[in-house]
């Protein structure tokens, strides 16, 4: 509009059609930078994630397992009831609980990573557990006998070897307690058995615990895709260090559902040490009952906040109680490091070799002391122990070990909290509960047509049984439930 202004023509018209052309260009040509600059920056994006894939995945390794299996009645699964019915008789003949049980061939898979040139590889312990053999693929489709070197359950955790006469390549174990909420993390696998897949995520949350997967838990959480076959995988950072080793999926239909977990690499490291050495783990011990303070137990005690990890029982004859530690003190430190709740305790005197010199920082009675003590070796029957303290069912000759449902696990595992039931929170492999299908996570809503709300409930359904070595479950899992029988010998 400004070209038609009185008194604008001539030279001074020129002259400003010069100006804004100028003007036109300039913009243009910068709009045309910034676009080259940010797909330049967008190109050294990509770059970096692909540069860290094409270093690890050389690394990344296939694992086939195969293992012998018992069937109960004949069938895998033991579903009696299901193979009964007169369109399977057709096929197979009539069965009964009482037809002899038949072996048969079960074969799984999972990935891991190889962290030396002489062959010892990390995974998860089940992936590899109970294996009569294991068999593992490298990227070049060369193929070798793998030994389990020693695995560890209570993380899930396992070492294996292979053995070739060349320099086998590795990836660099990281730092995972530098790890941030937020970073980028490249998940590589084989998901549902196809080789090599790559996924891209961010860390969504650290020190995840109480999920109910392992009996020592402070999983890295990330949306990073990890699905089943990822079980063992590496969890990398953009430096391609390994963060993480793939482990598990919150997932309702057995799909990948935005949620993954990983166990952190800096707890893997002790592990693995250890497995290196003497096929096992021997794990520190203070001897002590703990939880959790919350509002109304800082109240009660004279705390300022509700901080701190309240020891409720001291165990005779125990580290703990050598080195004078009450009823009542309340745990805030551990060797300078704060603690963050029961779970960071346990996690941490867990990895303390046994006869290490430790520090407590504790409040007693409203003041501040530190206490040294040397901590204890983690008696034998330990898990036995935690079993039989949430496990008073007998279900194990089922293969289930578990919990009381609880408001965090309800949250945690998507469930209402008007949900009531008993949670699995682990599944033996092979079991008649892991033959049936059932997985931890699960929720036992009724026991013999009888709901149950608590693990006495439980105990009691089941000593109405008139079948003690037949249970009918009401399952749920997610918005689901179905009705489920287990059979054992």
């Amino acid at each position: 509009m400004y070209l038609h202004k009185p008194g604008l023509s001539g030279p001074r018209k020129l002259t400003f059609l010069f100006i804004c052309s100028l003007f036109l260009v300039g913009t243009y040509s910068s709009a045309k930078a910034d676009t080259a600059s940010d797909t330049a920056l967008l190109d050294r994006s990509s770059r970096l994630f692909v540069n860290v894939v094409k270093a690890a995945q050389p690394a990344v390794v296939n694992i086939r397992v195969e293992k012998s299996v018992k069937s109960s009645g004949g069938f895998p699964g033991g579903n009696d009831e299901m193979f009964n019915n007169p369109f399977f008789e057709h096929f197979f003949g009539p069965q009964s609980p009482n037809s002899p049980s038949r072996q048969y061939r079960q074969q799984g898979q999972g990935s891991g990573f190889i962290i030396s040139r002489d062959g010892y590889i990390l995974t998860n312990n089940h992936v590899v557990q109970d294996a009569d053999s294991v068999t593992v693929r490298l990227s070049d489709e060369r193929e070798f006998k793998a030994k389990v070197i020693g695995s560890d359950p209570q993380t899930d955790v396992a070492l294996i070897q292979i053995k070739d006469s060349g320099q086998l390549p590795t990836l660099t174990l990281g730092n995972s307690d530098a790890l941030e909420v937020g970073e980028w993390v490249i998940a590589i696998g084989n998901p549902f058995g196809l080789n090599q897949t790559v996924t891209v995520g961010v860390v969504s949350a650290k020190g995840r615990n109480r999920v109910g997967i392992n009996e020592y838990e402070s999983f890295i959480q990330t949306d990073a895709a990890i699905n089943p076959g990822n079980s063992g995988g590496p969890l990398l950072n953009t430096h391609g260090e390994v963060i993480g080793i793939n482990s598990a999926l919150f997932s309702r239909t057995g799909g990948y559902m935005g949620i993954g977990f990983a166990i952190p690499i800096n707890m893997v490291k002790a592990i693995e040490g250890q497995l290196q050495k003497q096929g096992k783990v021997t794990r520190g011990w203070l001897g002590v009952a703990i939880q959790d303070v919350d509002e109304n137990l800082a109240k009660s005690f004279d705390l300022k906040t509700a901080k701190g990890i309240l020891v409720s029982e001291v165990q005779a004859d125990s580290p703990a109680a050598s080195a004078g530690l009450q009823q009542g003190d309340v745990i805030l430190q551990l060797n300078e490091r704060v603690l963050k709740d029961v779970s960071d305790l346990r996690n941490q005197v867990a990895l303390i070799p046994p006869g290490t010199k430790a520090t407590l920082h504790i409040i007693r009675e409203g003041q501040e002391k530190d206490i040294e003590l040397a901590i204890g070796e983690q008696p034998s029957n330990f898990g036995q122990i935690a079993q039989t303290e949430n496990d008073t069912s007998n279900l194990t000759q089922f293969g289930l070990t578990l919990q009381n449902m609880t408001p965090e696990l309800a949250e945690q595992l998507g469930y209402k909290k008007s949900q009531k039931g008993v949670v699995i929170s682990a599944v033996e492999p092979g079991s008649p509960a892991a033959l049936a299908g059932l997985q931890a996570g699960n929720l036992i809503e009724e026991v013999n047509k009888q709901k149950v709300t608590s693990l006495q409930e439980l105990q009691l359904g089941m000593k109405k049984s008139s079948h003690p070595k037949r249970l009918l479950l009401k399952i749920r899992s997610g918005n689901m439930s179905q009705y489920v029988v287990l059979v054992t010998e």
